[in-house]
């Protein structure tokens, strides 16, 4: 008899204020990957008409972020603005594990993303073998990361010196990531040469997977900035013809062009992403 059993992931998701343009893209992308789950907690009250089953979304304000976090930190937590979110990144699955119980790995991720196939890139070999997944190579991404569920994973963030600071002040340190030292991770300096206000979740990973605590997935599954040449199809991401990639990361794209925001906008399921549009 068979017995093999997909290890699940769960994505967790708080998002304040206006739906963008390029939510409809997400949501479409979502589809299409129907072995995640998504879970969205926001406070936009505009729905849209049909989701995927894969993804839900939770009725959610800053108020109760705050009530939660600050209960289950011991911690007066008080954000009041969406890039802050972003530092409690690493914490989200010990602040909302009853969200998370019974899945194999938790993680988080940008909306500002359209999928290709992640399965394609977080294989069961992968899964089964590492503790915590980064879609960069160079540090800890705050666009999409994956840790296991386990105590150590869920309170990995503890393991910074600087968690309660990070955590009990209204700056924005991008802990999830490398607190503003993006070039010099690039790079590949070592993490004990890369001096920073506060230590990043990517100097504890690096520092606690150079010491055996855990094993860490550092590789580049990403497109960015204005690559061109894509194309989306059903679910797959083609990069160049000839490079799969597992999402397309719209960080910088999104500056330079929208669409009118309509969150039931039909999207089809080919089409093309160049420097500068999608078609």
């Amino acid at each position: 008899m068979n017995t093999y059993k997909e290890k699940t992931i769960t994505l967790l998701i708080p998002w304040m204020g206006d739906w963008p343009w390029y939510f409809s893209y997400f949501l479409h992308s979502c589809k299409f990957n129907p072995s995640i789950d998504y879970i969205l907690l926001s406070d936009n009250k505009s729905l849209p008409i049909q989701l995927p089953d894969n993804v839900r979304i939770i009725p959610y304000s800053y108020e109760q972020f705050n009530k939660t976090a600050s209960n289950v930190l011991n911690l007066e937590i008080k954000v009041s603005y969406g890039y802050k979110l972003c530092d409690f990144k690493p914490a989200f699955g010990y602040i909302f594990s009853d969200l998370i119980k019974g899945c194999d790995f938790w993680g988080y991720c940008d909306i500002d993303i359209i999928w290709g196939n992640i399965r394609a890139f977080m294989t069961d070999e992968i899964l089964a073998e590492y503790d915590i997944i980064s879609a960069r190579h160079d540090y800890l991404a705050g666009c999409f990361a994956l840790y296991r569920n386990n105590s150590q994973m869920r309170e990995l963030f503890k393991e910074s010196k600087d968690y309660i600071r990070i955590f009990t002040s209204s700056e924005n340190f991008f802990f999830d990531e490398t607190n503003f030292a993006f070039k010099e991770f690039g790079i590949g300096l070592h993490y004990s040469q890369i001096k920073t206000e506060i230590e990043s979740m990517t100097h504890v990973v690096r520092r606690l997977q150079e010491s055996n605590s855990l094993k860490a997935y550092f590789e580049f599954q990403i497109v960015e900035g204005f690559a061109g040449n894509m194309l989306w199809d059903k679910g797959t991401l083609i990069y160049r013809k000839e490079f799969e990639a597992m999402c397309y990361h719209m960080v910088r794209f999104k500056r330079k062009y929208s669409e009118e925001s309509d969150i039931n906008k039909e999207i089809p399921n080919k089409f093309r992403i160049g420097k500068k549009k999608i078609y």
